[in-house]
C-alpha cells in the first residue's frame, strides 16, 4: 500500500491529516510537520491497526 497523507481544510478554517499505508506510530512521525505546522491537536484519534503495528489510518483534527 502506497503512503498517502491527506490535508482536508473546512470552510471554517479546520484542518483534519489522515495518513494511510503506515504501521503503528509511524503514521505519528510523518505527520508531525503538518501538526506543528497547522497548530495544537483538538482531537487524535487512532484505528486498532495502530496498536496492531499494522498499516492504519490515522485522523488528527487540528484546530487553529
Amino acid at each position: 500500500m502506497p503512503r498517502i497523507i491527506e490535508v482536508t481544510v473546512s470552510p471554517r478554517g479546520d484542518s483534519t491529516v489522515q495518513t494511510r499505508g503506515y504501521a503503528g506510530a509511524d503514521c505519528l512521525a510523518a505527520a508531525r510537520f503538518l501538526e506543528q505546522a497547522l497548530g495544537v491537536a483538538a482531537l487524535d484519534l487512532k484505528t486498532a491497526e495502530f496498536y496492531q503495528g499494522q498499516p492504519a489510518e490515522q485522523p488528527h483534527r487540528l484546530s487553529q
